[in-house]
């Protein structure tokens, strides 16, 4: 598309889809939010950049391929799940790693697999279709 505003614009608000979608990530498991919907919000930052500047710039500007991303997402998903059943628990109960004043449980690595996995499996599509149009 030949839009200036839009080609300017769009540089501006995928940065700011992507900030916002790590912050619904981090604060989804205590509030409304997630790694799902992060997911959404991050893939539609590169969606807009894709309509502004061409699936290929949104491609150079990703840097890697979106089916490599959801496939890690899924794989990081489904090890978090599995780590309970290493400590003898039901699948995907959450365990805590306590570092200092640092907590870190396998529920944010799911959803940070999640996150990959939506975010990979949606700029797939939209990518496959831009291009095939």
């Amino acid at each position: 598309m030949n839009s200036l505003i839009l080609s300017v614009g769009a540089r501006f608000l995928t940065a700011l889809f992507l900030l916002f979608s790590l912050f619904v990530l981090l604060r989804g498991h205590n509030s409304p939010g997630g790694g799902f919907i992060g997911g959404l919000i991050g893939a539609a930052g590169f969606v807009l950049y894709s309509f502004a500047a061409g699936v290929e710039a949104a491609r150079q500007a990703l840097r890697v391929d979106p089916r490599a991303i959801g496939v890690w997402g899924m794989a990081i998903a489904v090890l978090s799940g599995l780590a309970s059943a290493l400590a003898s628990l039901d699948p995907f109960t959450g365990l805590w790693l306590i570092l200092a004043d640092l907590a870190l449980s396998t529920v944010l690595v799911f959803d940070i697999g999640v996150y990959l996995a939506v975010f990979g499996a949606i700029l797939t599509l939209v990518f496959a279709l831009e291009e095939t149009l």
